[in-house]
């Protein structure tokens, strides 16, 4: 076990860059903070450090193995935390890449320029409640190891692949393997309800303004809508995911 004192380390600094889309994706890796997402973290066996505030006592029944664990100080929990109330635990973990061979499924969840980080980390936590095999999120979204979105998803992140990718060429192999695929639109769309649910499919849902993409929108099976039968212009799009990735599964 290593202590770091100060913040001007460069290790530290890494750590701190780490709050950025940029440093994320050179490195590959991301940083989670607090109890609860480091423990899932654990529990995943996805974490490549632990950080600790050298005040802070780990919970006796977390089994880190041969984790590598640094001490900090106070000031550099301070530096680190995006948090009001520091619990002074963070863990860096690993990005997922790609689907290993044992991961491939039947149910997926499609994300279209999601904008809103607890929207997308809903969804995510939302696809994972429901036991959707993976969550494929395109170029245009908020970064999915976004804070807020880590935050709301609560550690889904660690309990099934959140991938980022290409939508269009997810589609084209969704295609391919007939898998059935699913957009959501009032234009030319179905009531969810007039669709059978089934074990197979892929459902993409769209930015909270303009929706789905109309080259995906042209690609699908059918589109679907969820009826409005208040005032209200439009549901949460992290609402209407759940409706109907719950619906689809049956």
């Amino acid at each position: 076990m290593k202590h770091i004192h100060s913040a001007k380390n460069p290790q530290v600094k890494h750590w701190k860059k780490l709050l950025t889309k940029k440093e994320r994706d050179k490195s590959g890796t991301f940083i989670v903070e607090g109890y609860h997402l480091v423990e899932e973290a654990l529990k995943a066996n996805k974490i490549l450090e632990l950080i600790v505030g050298d005040q802070v006592e780990l919970p006796q029944k977390w089994n880190y193995g041969e984790v590598p664990v640094t001490t900090v100080t106070s000031e550099i929990i301070k530096e680190l935390s995006d948090t009001e109330a520091p619990q002074g635990v963070f863990a860096i973990c690993e990005q997922e890449k790609v689907l290993a061979s044992n991961q491939v499924g039947k149910t997926y969840l499609l994300i279209d320029s999601v904008q809103d980080p607890g929207n997308l980390g809903t969804m995510i936590r939302t696809a994972d409640a429901a036991g959707i095999d993976a969550v494929i999120v395109g170029n245009g979204s908020v970064d999915t190891y976004n804070q807020k979105v880590l935050r709301s998803a609560q550690g889904s992140h660690f309990h099934l692949p959140v991938l980022k990718g290409n939508l269009r060429e997810w589609v084209e192999k969704f295609r391919s393997e007939d898998i059935p695929l699913y957009g959501t639109a009032l234009e030319n769309g179905h009531i969810y309800t007039e669709i059978e649910p089934t074990d197979r499919f892929a459902l993409i849902v769209g930015n909270e303004g303009s929706g789905v993409s109309k080259e995906l929108l042209e690609e699908t099976n059918k589109n679907l809508y969820i009826p409005i039968f208040g005032k209200s212009e439009s549901l949460n799009v992290a609402v209407a995911t759940g409706i109907l990735l719950y619906y689809l599964r049956g």
